[in-house]
């Protein structure tokens, strides 16, 4: 099939004062293989997120029960609180640079993560980082969705009683499976109505968390006359030798925690009113919620340490505590909200986007969205987070170097191969300037393969604390493992403009 007519020499695509580019009129993008409705270029009409929606999306995502737990498993590796929060905040205004970078492409050119691709990976080339992308989101999605049916099943468990001693399906009582289900269940019907619903949804969603959780704040601090000793607590590992070896992979691992984000954000800036937009709501939602929501969780978990003689780091279990019947069930509509919140927007969208450029003939947003539930599922979140050592320097260790790989070729091939300029109907041609060799741009591949290599190839894990050999995979490599997003970025970024070099531009 014909995959587009081209614009002619009198039909440029169409600029307006704030920089956005539409398709020139008369264009025809028509090659199933490559477009349907979710991937064509947003029209300018349709690109009206503000400052306030993106800076809402970001405060829905980080106020998050796994952002909540990010401080304790890093005082559980050692840390005080005060090392936790600031592991946590530098690795947000670290993340947030290649967030406004990739970001660009969206307000300027209406497109998403998957077809942005396609200028550096070509055409078929693009579904190797959209994969990529997609199969942590997925990973994702479970283990959120895990989380947020444990929350219904502990709080409606304290309302009802009798949950926890359910008969056992697959070893977890049967009525957690109910809750996980319904919750996930729950999750796809919104996502089901589409983008302008999540919009609405992250509105009202990202004031209402933020409520919630310092109801949390003030119900403890009330119980325990104060904040209690944790605050005093002396670190473990100190400031000097001890403390940078357990540092390092902490931070590549808060990192990693939204360097999903990093690759996908055009998702959602496709659908902003210009760069300012997304440029201030991220800025102002990001760096500065993830860390707040870092201290509310430790002065929280201080309260309990007084009130209960032990720390409670889980918000739905401290919630639990309580026996007043309207306490529980504004925790439990919190833990709901502040879930689908970050779930829906961080690790739905994405795969949606992306299975949808796997095969737009056969897949579209919606479709990709089913799939991304059924994945989600299919990988047993459950299994992720069961230690700290797993989840912190296992899964987001290995996530952000494959991510920062890709994030690297991205920002070399849009901010310094091409200066931001694009050919956007070429992004939905075959045989055309982003086909390269049968639709590969095998410099790209080889410059992942660089990054990738480098930035993963040393996992190591300690003995019995996870899956990769004490030594690492590739033993030379092992020193390099602990700065895997960094390392990963950096290579692959310095590889794919060395191979450009001399190839003509967009």
């Amino acid at each position: 099939m014909t995959a587009t007519v081209p614009p002619t020499p009198s039909d440029p695509p169409i600029p307006d004062p704030a920089g956005r580019v539409e398709l020139p009129p008369g264009t025809t993008l028509t090659d199933s293989r490559f477009v349907n409705d979710d991937l064509l270029p947003v029209p300018l009409a349709r690109r009206r997120w503000t400052t306030y929606n993106f800076t809402a999306l970001w405060v829905g995502m980080a106020h998050n029960i796994p952002s909540w737990l990010l401080a304790s498993g890093l005082v559980a590796l050692g840390m005080d609180w005060k090392q936790a929060v600031f592991t946590i905040a530098l690795a947000n205004v670290i993340v947030l640079a290649p967030m406004l970078l990739t970001g660009h492409a969206g307000p300027k050119y209406g497109i998403p993560f998957p077809v942005l691709a396609r200028a550096s990976f070509g055409l078929r080339g693009a579904n190797l980082p959209a994969l990529i992308r997609a199969g942590v989101a997925c990973a994702w999605f479970g283990i959120q969705t895990w989380i947020g049916g444990q929350g219904i099943f502990v709080l409606l468990g304290k309302l009802f009683g009798g949950w926890a001693e359910a008969s056992e399906v697959g070893g977890q009582p049967w009525t957690l499976w109910v809750c996980f289900v319904l919750f996930w269940a729950l999750e796809l019907a919104i996502i089901h109505r589409g983008m302008e619903t999540l919009r609405r949804f992250e509105n009202w969603a990202a004031p209402f968390v933020i409520v919630g959780a310092l109801v949390l704040l003030v119900w403890i601090a009330n119980k325990a006359g104060g904040l209690g000793p944790l605050l005093d607590q002396p670190s473990k590992l100190g400031w000097g030798a001890d403390f940078w070896p357990v540092f390092f992979p902490s931070l590549m691992g808060m990192i990693a925690f939204w360097s999903t984000l990093s690759l996908n954000i055009p998702d959602f800036t496709r659908f902003g009113a210009g760069q300012r937009a997304q440029v201030w709501g991220q800025t102002l939602g990001l760096p500065t919620t993830m860390t707040l929501f870092a201290l509310l969780s430790v002065f929280v978990t201080s309260g309990s340490q007084a009130v209960y003689g032990a720390p409670v780091w889980d918000p739905v279990a401290l919630a639990g505590k309580t026996d007043n019947v309207f306490g529980l069930l504004f925790a439990l509509v919190t833990v709901l909200v502040a879930t689908i919140s970050v779930n829906i927007a961080a690790n739905v969208v994405s795969p949606a986007y992306d299975l949808a450029n796997l095969a737009p003939r056969l897949i579209s947003f919606r479709t990709g969205a089913l799939i991304t539930g059924v994945v989600g599922v299919l990988i047993m979140p459950w299994k992720l987070t069961e230690t700290p050592e797993l989840y912190i320097f296992t899964w987001l260790g290995l996530v952000g170097g494959l991510l920062g790989t890709v994030a690297g070729i991205l920002i070399a091939d849009y901010w310094i191969v091409r200066r931001t300029a694009l050919d956007l109907p070429g992004l939905y041609t075959p045989g055309g300037r982003y086909w390269y060799t049968s639709g590969w741009n095998l410099r790209a591949v080889a410059a992942f393969l660089v990054g990738g290599v480098l930035a993963v190839g040393g996992s190591h894990s300690a003995p019995g604390k996870g899956p990769f050999p004490e030594d690492g995979l590739i033993p030379f490599l092992e020193p390099l493992a602990d700065y895997g997003w960094a390392v990963g970025l950096a290579a692959s970024l310095v590889v794919y403009v060395a191979l450009m070099a001399g190839h003509r531009r967009a």
